[in-house]
């Protein structure tokens, strides 16, 4: 442990004072381990009964602790497994992150093809119940439950009516359990006892049901490696290393077959042999798939915890399981470093947005810059338009703007869209700016309309995207097409054109009611006689408000506008005072 008390190695050893003594005795070339040494501030140590318990204990504490200087085992959580559900009439599913709670679990498998295969192959066999019905015996006997349609086709015996008992149910999970496992051979033996037996008491259709079932399995069966059928429940484990990262496959025997393989990532802490590496693999593996083969095939000798025959093989068909899971670690390895050769760039969340909004609205170009158009008004009163700019699909603040409408009397939307579409565009011209790659307009085929008119009278049709976004049923509108697109309502791309509409509207209305509310403020003071913009915006700021005005004294009101405005400010509120 270092001296914040933080776990940064753990090992095993026979005897751990000579172990402990070895690293502050030794020079080592190693510069992680000599940085590990420095760091060493104190030695926790816990004494067990036998070495397979201290290979346990080693990998369940490495694995909870992941001490920085230790081999690191790249998380396989991908992999999928095979789990017969601990339940009243088990299921059987696949899945990827198995959890503890007493279910049995089969695998990791190289792919979910050969797990759904085998998956597949068990379920035709037996037919085996996929709802999830608590069939407790309380239940069924109180005929809570009806069969469904899985019944109907076949797929499921009925077990939730009781028409399947518990004992069958059971032997067919037995069964299966053993084709998973890889002992094909005891349940070919088991079917064609029952083939017999049923064809001796003339259950013809019976016995041409189980024949079926056995042909699935022997053809299951002559698609399994098979080397020699006196090899069987080995272990076959295979180590190639590049630079600081191990790959070590699994090979499982069953019968002379190879029923399963699997090949794991190891990431070295302190530049450890091939030995350890491979030793720390065969614990973490054989633990994983439960695996309790007492004969293990290595391509050399490691230290190993003692429950299981460890032979090296020269020749023969044994020699040949070890060449062929060679072969699997360094057609891994090679595949790994092409990968990472050939990986593409990551795709940030922002880019992946883009490219499924270029994609759903059919763009030449990434809009990487977007802007959306709202216009606002009360009543027909105080027109004026709101536009935000979305960068790499976030908001950029600092490009927003308001527009006050100028050419436009009463409340006509669409000729508000089609001025500040042309001030906007017209402006970016002359200054010679980037256009936007999208453009958006908050309103369905009118609103566009308009738009469209100015961007043709600035020649910029076909220069940058234009759509129009209706609000009742969010349909999306094309230039010269009467027919929408509707978005899925989950997809990125509409929640994205949703965010920029919404954004817009909500920053026109900001912009429309700060002008309703300043209007309000001043209308007193556009009566006063006199007093022009500029005066008025002084009087604000000095007095906050029409209120601070009218209660100033005229010493105050002269240091801000002068003797004559000031006089003529008191004047104006006395008579209107007078008047009130």
């Amino acid at each position: 442990m270092d001296d914040q008390g933080k776990i940064i190695y753990i090992g095993k050893a026979r005897d751990i004072r000579k172990r402990v003594q070895s690293y502050f005795t030794k020079h080592f070339d190693n510069r992680k381990t000599a940085v590990l040494v420095s760091r060493i501030a104190d030695i926790h140590y816990m004494v067990v009964e036998t070495e397979f318990d201290a290979f346990l204990l080693e990998n369940s504490l490495i694995k909870k602790y992941q001490p920085r200087y230790n081999i690191k085992l790249r998380d396989d959580k991908s992999f999928p497994w095979i789990c017969i559900r601990n339940e009243r009439f088990p299921r059987i599913y696949g899945m990827r992150n198995p959890v503890q709670d007493g279910s049995e679990y089969f695998g990791p498998y190289a792919n979910v093809k050969v797990m759904n295969t085998l998956l597949e192959l068990v379920t035709k066999l037996y037919p085996i119940r996929n709802c999830t019905l608590a069939l407790t015996e309380e239940n069924i006997e109180k005929k809570k439950f009806r069969i469904c349609l899985e019944y109907q086709i076949g797929n499921c015996m009925g077990p939730c009516e009781g028409l399947q008992s518990e004992e069958d149910y059971d032997a067919n999970i037995r069964h299966i359990r053993n084709i998973i496992k890889g002992n094909i051979g005891e349940v070919i033996q088991h079917l064609k006892l029952q083939m017999k037996g049923f064809a001796d008491t003339f259950a013809f259709e019976k016995a041409q049901v189980t024949k079926e079932k056995l042909q699935k399995l022997e053809a299951f069966q002559a698609k399994s490696t098979v080397v020699n059928p006196r090899i069987d429940h080995v272990d076959v484990f295979a180590i190639d290393t590049h630079e600081n990262v191990a790959y070590v496959n699994y090979l499982r025997i069953v019968n002379g077959a190879i029923v399963q393989t699997h090949t794991v990532e190891l990431n070295t802490g302190l530049n450890e042999s091939r030995e350890e590496l491979l030793s720390f693999a065969i614990t973490d593996i054989r633990l994983k798939v439960k695996s309790d083969a007492r004969e293990v095939i290595l391509p050399f000798e490691v230290e190993t915890d003692g429950r299981f025959q460890l032979i090296v093989p020269e020749r023969g068909d044994k020699k040949k399981l070890l060449d062929l899971a060679e072969r699997n670690v360094k057609y891994y390895l090679m595949d790994r470093q092409r990968q990472r050769l050939t990986k593409p760039k990551k795709t940030t969340h922002a880019q992946r947005i883009l490219e499924t909004l270029q994609k759903d609205l059919r763009m030449k170009e990434l809009p990487q810059h977007i802007e959306c158009f709202d216009n606002s008004n009360f009543q027909g009163h105080e027109p004026v338009a709101a536009m935000v700019v979305f960068k790499d699909a976030k908001p950029s603040k600092k490009d927003y703007r308001h527009f006050n409408i100028r050419t436009v009397q009463g409340p006509d939307d669409f000729a508000s869209m089609e001025e500040i579409i042309f001030r906007r565009y017209k402006r970016m011209q002359d200054e010679n700016e980037h256009l936007p790659q999208l453009i958006i307009i908050d309103g369905g085929k009118g609103q566009l309309g308009a738009a469209l008119k100015s961007i043709d009278k600035l020649g910029l049709r076909g220069k940058m995207a234009i759509i129009g976004i209706a609000k009742k049923l969010e349909e999306i509108y094309f230039p010269g097409d009467s027919i929408p697109l509707y978005l899925d309502k989950k997809s990125e791309s509409l929640k994205l054109i949703q965010q920029l509409r919404n954004e817009a509207h909500r920053f026109g209305i900001t912009h429309h009611r700060n002008k309703r509310i300043k209007s309000a403020l001043t209308s007193e003071l556009d009566q006063v006689p006199g007093i022009g913009q500029v005066t008025r915006t002084k009087l604000l700021k000095a007095f906050g408000s029409v209120k601070g005005v009218r209660q100033a004294s005229s010493e105050d009101l002269a240091r801000v506008v002068g003797q004559k405005r000031a006089g003529i400010i008191q004047h104006f509120f006395s008579q209107s005072n007078r008047q009130g």
